[in-house]
């Protein structure tokens, strides 16, 4: 049975950090592109970063983003994980982790294009 199982989340002041893990099971994650994704009340999901297949290693971030948040690989533990820093008061949201089977260096950016979710962590950064 294929499975996305995300922990980490939780309440974190703004400027702090917090760590999500992304453990899949069922599939051997190092051949998936696994993406991050959030949702904000009212807002539609928006992906925020994907890691191509580990044999090409290719990462993407959008722009609100980029700095700071990474994502690395932890294939031993067929798990990705996002480490977030600076967080601010609009990263507020549900985070899901996704993957979609690939072995080139493409990375999706689209919820349309993921094959299987995590069920969703929720990150609330406020003071």
């Amino acid at each position: 049975q294929v499975q996305l199982v995300e922990s980490g989340g939780g309440l974190v002041q703004p400027g702090g950090s917090l760590r999500l893990s992304c453990t899949a099971s069922g599939f051997t994650s190092n051949d998936y592109a696994i993406g991050w994704f959030r949702q904000a009340p009212g807002k539609e999901r928006e992906g925020i970063s994907c890691t191509s297949s580990s044999s090409v290693g290719v990462n993407w971030y959008v722009g609100s983003v980029r700095g700071r948040f990474s994502v690395t690989r932890a294939n031993s533990e067929n798990a990705v994980y996002l480490q977030m820093n600076s967080l601010k008061a609009e990263d507020t949201a549900v985070y899901y982790c996704a993957a979609t089977f690939t072995l080139n260096s493409r990375v999706f950016t689209r919820v349309n294009e993921y094959d299987y979710w995590g069920q969703g962590t929720q990150i609330t950064v406020s003071s």
